[in-house]
């Protein structure tokens, strides 16, 4: 683990071969990395085959599906990705926020699915990993270990999920029905924040020549995948939103940093609009704005350190989000009591029914865009957008919790209220900051603890990551990458018929 690569050569042509005559043997064909960014250039061959196929099932036709274009029976292909646009009535701020659903992504309902894919795959066209040997280690706050454990099963070989032992049941029971083994699911000791711990879980494991780790955290693949696939969906959704206001402008993209994956998006949309990067954080772990630590409950943002992929030096402002908030909204969108005052602010039924596509760190998203918003000085032609990583679908069990913890066992309609006025209409802009040259400088020094003191990479690695020639010069991997899946399915005789 302590020297993050990203190779465009085969680095192992007998692994390769090997990968090639299993692939052939299961007829599984690769998508390029294009096709996901652009899903219709699917061939019509897959178009037709996926249609007998259940997006939850482990088919590996359901590796066509890993893109933000599935309706929402997430079988059908939409040619611009479900989003909502929420009102200022909820807001309590003009500018639009523009939220695209990743609830709609096949098999974990999450798009940390993409991450996994496009970790995996390069590694398999350079004959860096051998499904046939190797087994696929995926550290993670939650979803990116279900996706690398559905993207493993689907091309035949063994996923091993590493994971805090507190997040949300629901994370747990996937994977327990998805894990060849159930010895494959590692949990380490405590929660979003104790990411060392699974760095250490995983450098134990990394002395077993039989695994390879997938470390979300470093694979600059993470990073290229959200900014090839994710970021030009993003600006569809943007598109389609400004055909009905053409003066909207894209002032900025929040994204919480988590794994650095999601927010590598955002470095596209400041290409193409000059889109300010936002990255969020939990208020209870304010490691970029305070170099704070503790522990929260915003599953799926795991922090109290900086990632290697964040591409610290391009981002514009940061901002901290109390798990307070993201508890007791949750709350709010996924009962009764709150859907009811949600609709006495006069909240359309539309808007009321697309909440619950919201999981923790969609709200956590959400309630950063309105801070940001309230930071900046944005108005009604200042669109923001975000993304919901996964739905309220995996916090069920978490709605009781809250209403216990947060609401002293009652919660009703004066209660949803307090919450809205609290977190949303009355967010503030304490604990946002508009990140200076010396800001970014301070952020990006914080990763030499994690990295180069921790993690081994030695400080020339680390240091070339400042500047942005090095993160564009990553960018020519991506067509690399899909003429070598081409060349792949080629040899494995999967090509299929356009």
């Amino acid at each position: 683990m302590s020297r993050p690569a990203l190779e465009t050569v085969i680095v192992d042509r007998a692994v390769r071969d090997r990968t090639v005559a299993l692939f052939r043997e299961r007829r599984i064909v690769l998508p390029t990395l294009t096709q996901l960014a652009r899903p219709d250039t699917i061939p019509a061959e897959i178009v037709r085959s996926l249609t007998s196929i259940d997006p939850d099932a482990a088919a590996p036709l359901n590796l066509f599906r890993v893109h933000w274009h599935n309706g929402s029976d997430r079988r059908s292909r939409v040619e611009i990705p479900d989003h909502v646009v929420l009102p200022g009535a909820l807001t309590g701020v003009e500018s639009p926020i523009i939220v695209a659903f990743g609830n709609r992504f096949p098999m974990i309902r999450a798009h940390k699915v993409l991450a996994a894919y496009g970790c995996l795959v390069p590694r398999l066209m350079t004959g860096q990993f051998d499904p046939t040997r190797h087994r696929a280690v995926w550290p993670s706050t939650g979803n990116y270990c279900r996706g690398g454990v559905a993207i493993s099963r689907i091309l035949g070989c063994r996923g091993v999920a590493v994971l805090p032992e507190g997040m949300s049941e629901e994370r747990f029971q996937w994977l327990e029905n998805w894990v060849v083994d159930q010895g494959d699911i590692i949990r380490t000791i405590g929660t979003e924040s104790n990411v060392k711990e699974i760095y250490d879980k995983c450098a134990e494991l990394d002395r077993d020549p039989g695994n390879v780790i997938f470390n979300q955290f470093s694979e600059f693949a993470n990073h290229l995948i959200h900014l090839h696939v994710t970021g030009p969906a993003l600006e569809r959704v943007f598109r389609a939103v400004q055909e009905t206001s053409p003066q909207l402008r894209l002032a900025a993209f929040v994204s919480a940093t988590g794994s650095a994956g999601t927010i590598g998006a955002g470095d596209y949309l400041k290409d193409q609009h000059n889109a300010r990067i936002v990255a969020a954080e939990a208020l209870e772990c304010p490691t970029m704005l305070y170099n704070g630590f503790g522990e929260h409950n915003i599953q799926g943002i795991g922090d109290k350190h900086i990632p290697f992929i964040h591409n610290v030096t391009n981002t514009d402002v940061a901002v901290a989000i109390s798990d307070r908030a993201t508890d007791e909204l949750n709350v709010v969108f996924n009962t009764a009591a709150g859907r009811t005052a949600l609709a006495a602010r006069g909240i359309s039924e539309e808007v009321i029914a697309a909440l619950p596509h919201f999981g923790f760190s969609g709200i956590c998203n959400v309630i950063g865009a309105i801070k940001t918003a309230k930071r900046l000085g944005l108005g009604k032609d200042d669109a923001i957008v975000t993304v919901a990583t996964d739905g309220a679908e995996l916090y069920a069990t978490e709605v009781e919790k809250a209403v216990e913890r947060r609401f002293e066992g009652v919660f009703d309609h004066d209660a949803a209220k307090r919450a809205l006025d609290r977190h949303l209409l009355g967010a503030s802009t304490e604990h946002t900051l508009a990140l200076s040259p010396l800001d970014r400088d301070r952020i990006f020094n914080l990763g030499y603890f994690t990295w180069v003191e921790q993690q081994g990479v030695p400080l020339p690695d680390f240091e070339r990551r400042r500047s942005q020639s090095f993160w564009r010069d990553l960018r020519p991997a991506i067509p690399v990458f899909d003429e070598l899946i081409v060349a792949f399915n080629a040899e494995a005789g999967v090509t299929p018929s356009m």
